[in-house]
């Protein structure tokens, strides 16, 4: 499966591509995409949104990968980020893609095993995990591979624990027990 991760951001926004075969991952790319700085609001969401419905074109990911706006002092920062997040949400649901989201916190503990990591660390890890060496990855550009590692960690929805006994049956009907039919179950009939 293919899970492209965004770093939104309404000046720079961050992109990353795995590829997940079973348990392993590879980068198929990765970058930031650079929002003019002189367009209104308007033009930098339309840019944005065009960007990355090229790159869904180009990679044709099954899966869309969001971080979760965090709470910031700068109403304004905030804001922006939203109105980024949501460009992304929709050019992804527009290329028909499962849409999740991390937050900060989640994704760096997915790829670091600590919450509180810095972006350094998370650059480090990333390019750890993905072999990618001594490559120079800019920041932006490994956040969104960590946000695409941390939804590549996640189970498929086949490989999730069922939640109730009502839930395992639904799902595992063929491995009941038919009573009616079963040679376990002998009747006497004196």
């Amino acid at each position: 499966m293919t899970i492209l991760g965004i770093d939104p951001g309404t000046i720079k926004c961050g992109y990353g591509i795995i590829k997940k075969n079973g348990n392993k991952q590879e980068a198929l790319g990765y970058g930031i995409i650079h929002v003019p700085g002189k367009l209104e609001m308007p033009d930098k969401l339309a840019y944005l949104y065009n960007e990355i419905e090229n790159i869904i074109r180009q990679y044709q990911p099954a899966e869309c990968a969001v971080e979760t706006a965090f709470y910031g002092k700068n109403i304004q920062s905030a804001l922006k980020l939203g109105y980024a997040r949501g460009t992304a949400i929709i050019a992804a649901v527009r290329g028909r893609l499962k849409i999740s989201e991390f937050s900060p916190k989640e994704v760096k503990k997915s790829v670091t095993g600590k919450g509180s990591a810095s972006k350094e660390q998370v650059n480090f890890m990333v390019k750890t995990l993905l072999n990618l060496g001594s490559k120079e990855i800019p920041l932006d550009a490994s956040d969104a591979l960590a946000i695409a590692l941390c939804a590549s960690f996640k189970p498929e929805e086949s490989e999730k624990r069922p939640n109730s006994w009502e839930e395992f049956v639904k799902k595992n009907p063929e491995k009941l027990i038919n009573t009616h039919n079963s040679s376990l179950i002998t009747h006497n009939s004196k």
